[in-house]
Order: C-alpha cells, then structure tokens, then sequence
C-alpha cells in the first residue's frame, strides 16, 4: 500500500475529528491543520491555503473520506468566511464536454509568438480566447478583457480566484460580466469555482449581468465553451459550443455557406 500523503493524512485528521455518521455539513478552520500537524509530526507545508485549495479543485479526497459519504453525493470544500471551510455532502452534476457537439471551426488569429511561448495549458488557452474573440462569438456580446487571475475577498465565502473576467455590452446597451474558469485537458471543472463566480459578481459587479463561462481543451486547438445559469439553487450548464482553431485556407467556401444557412436571426 502506498504511504498516503501528508496532505491526505492532515485532511483526514481534520474531517474525522468533526464528523458523525449521518452528518451531511460541518464547518472547520484552517488553523486546525497546524494543531494535527504537531499532533502526527507532519512538517508544515509552506502554504496552508495550498492543502485546501488541492482538494478543492485539484485532488481526489483520500478515500477514507469518500467511502463516508451518503449514497449518490460527494463531499466538497466550501469557503465559510476568511480561513473557514465546510465539508458539505452533496450531488454534483459531472461537467464534462459532450463528444456528440459539432465542432465549429474559427480561422486562428493567435499569434504565433504567442503560440510558441505560452507556458502552460490555462495561459494557452486564455490566450486563444483572447485573441480569437471567442468569449465575444460565443456570447454574441462585445466583450472585453478586464483582468486576469482576478483574487478578491468575497463576504461569507473568502478569497477567492477567477482565471479571468470580461465585461461586456450588447446592442441594448445591457452590461455584462463574464468571469472565465480554464481548465487543460487533463483537468475538470468545477462547480464549487462557477458558484463562486456568480459571488463574485453579486459582490464586485452587482449591476452586471452575471453569465460565467467554463473553458477548456479538448484536443489540439479544439476548445470547449460553457455558459452557466443557476436553477433551483443549483448551477447547471446554460449553453455549450465547441470551437476547433485552424488556419484560414481551412474554412472553404462550401464550409462557410453551411455556415451561413445555419444562422437563426436575433429576435
């Protein structure tokens, strides 16, 4: 058996010193992880928020924790407030691409440059969506980059990160905002990150039309968009579009008039 983490031992300290067959919700702080490290002898990590932010967005929970869980839910970390957190047992809807979706394909306006010296999979992809309008195409809103890595505080959630955040003007004059969530293609979106965009904007952007977008690779410059609404009290997946960047030459005439014979006009 493999000797599991020290960030799978801490966490697990943390859950089981709270939970209780039948509890579906209870809340924690960060400082109990320096408390179970000097109890097992576990050296610090550098950065206590980083153990948090894992297996939030990142790593599967040890699996003592999932093996407690009710049948049909997961449990989640939910900032609670400033270094707070909540295990919460939940149904999370999976937000996966769906391979039967045509591919639309867009002439790559990416700059070569760009292409060559992108450093990972997520600057890549924020790249291409900048600089092939996509946010705008996909949205069918003149948008605008306004900051990337956005990191605020938002009351009752704690800090929080978007990737990067558009606002946007329709032909009504209608503001929107647009925070973006990208992932590689060996990553997976989050439903804990799209409810925290939609805090976001209640909080930064209040008189903005919130509509989060999910992006992420599919394959070599195919890139997957989603639109996020929320219904029920829960997130659900508004609108999704796949775009394949190829060179100009590769858009033929025949493939543009389908194209056109495909348009619904606006209402």
């Amino acid at each position: 058996m493999k000797e599991p983490s020290r960030y799978d031992q801490l966490i697990e300290a943390v859950f089981f010193a709270h939970y209780e067959k039948g509890v579906e919700s209870f809340e924690f702080q960060r400082s109990e992880i320096e408390k179970y490290a000097r109890e097992l002898g576990i050296k610090l990590p550098k950065n206590l928020g980083d153990l948090i932010y894992s297996f939030r967005f990142r790593t599967p929970l040890p699996q003592r924790i999932r093996a407690s869980v009710p049948k049909g839910k997961q449990w989640i970390i939910r900032s609670a407030g400033r270094s707070e957190y909540c295990f919460a047992a939940v149904r999370i809807p999976s937000i996966a691409p769906n391979p039967m979706l045509v591919k639309t394909r867009i002439p790559d306006a990416t700059p070569g440059i760009i292409a060559m010296y992108a450093l990972n999979d997520e600057q890549a992809l924020l790249a291409r969506l900048r600089y092939n309008r996509l946010i705008d195409i996909f949205t069918r809103v003149t948008c605008y980059s306004l900051q990337s890595h956005l990191r605020t505080t938002v009351p009752h959630v704690g800090q929080i990160e978007t990737d990067e955040i558009y606002v946007g003007v329709d032909r009504s004059g209608a503001h929107y905002a647009f925070p973006v969530q990208a992932k590689g293609a060996r990553e997976r979106l989050s439903v804990i990150q799209i409810e925290q965009d939609f805090e976001l904007c209640k909080h930064r952007f209040p008189s903005l039309i919130c509509r989060p977008i999910g992006a992420q690779f599919l394959a070599q410059n195919t890139i997957v968009l989603f639109e996020f609404g929320q219904q029920d009290d829960a997130v659900r997946i508004s609108q999704e579009k796949h775009y394949q960047l190829v060179p100009p030459e590769e858009v033929t005439p025949e493939m543009l008039e389908e194209y056109r014979r495909s348009v619904v006009p606006d209402d």
